[in-house]
């Protein structure tokens, strides 16, 4: 599935295309995505606008039109959006064309249908938006991510620390590949008991995954399964992966063997040598 920085990938590859275009027209595959297709909304409330600009919450894309609609669009688990030709044929999958004054299409290809795309009409968007961004957790580029945040947030808490970076209503994006890449980096053992990481842990959380992150967005994200981006290219960072993955290869830092475990049923690679187990609590403690 898409994280953070293959839904800001995504974004930034679309940015000189988008904004400034006007949509002239809409067609859609008649399928149903994860929730079936507005397609009367977007009839009314983006055909015929222009795009204002393109803004990411999460792992969403908001596409905000200059009447004031925004388009919302989370691709799912195979979702793909990019810029072609009309005259271009188009593809299997390729669920929604939003037609461009400039003879260009913006088109969404979801071959599994988990995407979404939803309408918040103008007259109701500044409401709707702001219920949704409650709904989501901080972002890990904002000025809430920092450790006293998720020392706070996390305390008390027994879940273990994996879980929590992927807690979406916590922690907006942060998905299974960076929350493992970002415990092994910080030398913290995913089973940890969230309450329990020290304030030294969680600003090595904090400044290890902003990093992370980062490097991941500068190499074009990761293609662990099928993830392109809007210019059709795959990302690279699969390639800086130092645990996600590599169970049973070496730790490219210390040679011992990565492990694999399952934790909340999501797969959790670590080191044991480099993120040592914590150690357990007595009754008494």
């Amino acid at each position: 599935m898409p994280e953070l920085p293959e839904v800001e990938v995504t974004r930034q590859g679309l940015l000189p295309h988008l904004p400034g275009r006007t949509v002239t027209g809409v067609s859609w595959s008649g399928q149903r995505l994860r929730q079936p297709m507005p397609i009367q909304l977007l009839k009314q409330e983006i055909c015929g606008g222009a795009v204002a600009s393109l803004d990411r919450r999460a792992k969403y894309l908001l596409i905000r039109m200059d009447s004031g609609s925004v388009l919302l669009v989370h691709l799912g688990m195979t979702g793909k959006l990019g810029i072609f030709p009309q005259a271009a044929a188009r593809r299997t999958h390729d669920h929604l064309c939003l037609r461009l004054e400039n003879g260009t299409e913006l088109r969404f290809n979801d071959a599994r249908r988990f995407g979404l795309v939803s309408v918040w009409p103008a007259a109701e968007a500044a409401r709707l938006e702001d219920a949704f961004s409650r709904s989501q957790g901080i972002e890990p580029f904002g000025p809430d991510f920092t450790p006293e945040t998720l020392a706070r947030l996390a305390e008390k808490r027994r879940q273990a620390v994996k879980l929590f970076l992927m807690d979406a209503k916590l922690i907006a994006g942060l998905g299974n590949i960076y929350a493992n890449e970002t415990l092994f980096a910080a030398g913290v053992h995913p089973q940890t008991p969230a309450g329990s990481l020290s304030m030294a842990q969680w600003r090595r959380v904090v400044t290890t995954a902003v990093d992370i992150l980062q490097r991941a967005i500068a190499a074009g994200g990761s293609t662990v399964s099928d993830f392109l981006g809007s210019n059709g290219q795959p990302g690279w960072f699969q390639l800086q992966l130092s645990v996600y993955g590599r169970q049973d290869q070496p730790c490219l830092r210390c040679g011992q063997t990565i492990r694999k475990e399952v934790i909340g049923g999501r797969a959790a690679f670590f080191c044991p040598r480099c993120q040592p187990q914590p150690a357990a609590r007595s009754a008494g403690d």
